[in-house]
């Protein structure tokens, strides 16, 4: 069964581990592992985090400019107004996570993992999600402009509210991914790899100039 989203986020105190969460001090490290954890207010600088581990930690007001998180997990975590920009998280894995009110921009998430996740009135620009994996992912009420998700498997992914801006879907391999509630669909490129998602009829005759272009047809009146 596809997982539940809701529109609504948590608060931090929402959390079932919010009791448990202990302050961040010290450094970030590689290979770190971190469980129960509180990031506050954090400023990142071009760090190496790689293969770090989150579990049941929360982040909020946290900045990361730069660094890489190549391979980093995150399980079981919320964070709310984080700036990821220029960050490096290629192939790193998220389940079970819930992001508010965040920027992620000129962002690497290529050949990442992507399961039972959601985002909240979060803005992505130029983020790369090129062949990656994702699942139960639901993009609620964010902006998505010059993402690509070229070669990456979509399996009951949705975009309920969302603005789609020159967003890139080549060779994308759909399993009932919804784009019937986005607020506004402009893709750029890829509609000829669209077989398995869903849109709205509206929105079929907004794309319909763009589909008969990619299978040859040609529309004059008379």
């Amino acid at each position: 069964m596809p997982a539940q989203h809701p529109r609504t986020p948590r608060d931090l105190a929402d959390l079932p581990y919010a009791h448990r969460l202990e302050p961040f001090e010290g450094e970030l490290e590689r290979e770190g592992d971190y469980e129960a954890v509180h990031f506050d207010g954090c400023d990142f600088a071009e760090l190496d985090g790689g293969s770090a581990a989150f579990a049941e930690s929360a982040f909020s007001s946290v900045t990361f400019n730069g660094g890489r998180y190549r391979r980093a997990r995150f399980d079981d975590v919320w964070t709310h107004q984080v700036r990821w920009v220029g960050a490096d998280l290629a192939e790193s894995r998220w389940t079970d996570c819930e992001s508010g009110a965040g920027l992620l921009a000129g962002v690497e998430l290529f050949s990442a993992q992507l399961r039972r996740v959601t985002f909240h009135h979060c803005k992505f620009d130029s983020v790369n999600l090129r062949v990656a994996a994702l699942r139960d992912v639901a993009f609620v009420d964010c902006l998505l402009r010059d993402v690509d998700f070229g070669g990456a498997a979509l399996t009951q992914v949705s975009f309920p509210g969302s603005t789609l801006d020159r967003v890139r879907f080549d060779d994308v391999k759909a399993d009932r991914a919804d784009l019937s509630e986005a607020a506004a669909l402009g893709i750029a490129s890829g509609l000829e790899a669209m077989r398995g998602v869903t849109i709205s009829p509206l929105q079929l005759l907004e794309l319909a100039p763009a589909l008969a272009g990619v299978v040859g047809l040609k529309v004059r009146e008379g």
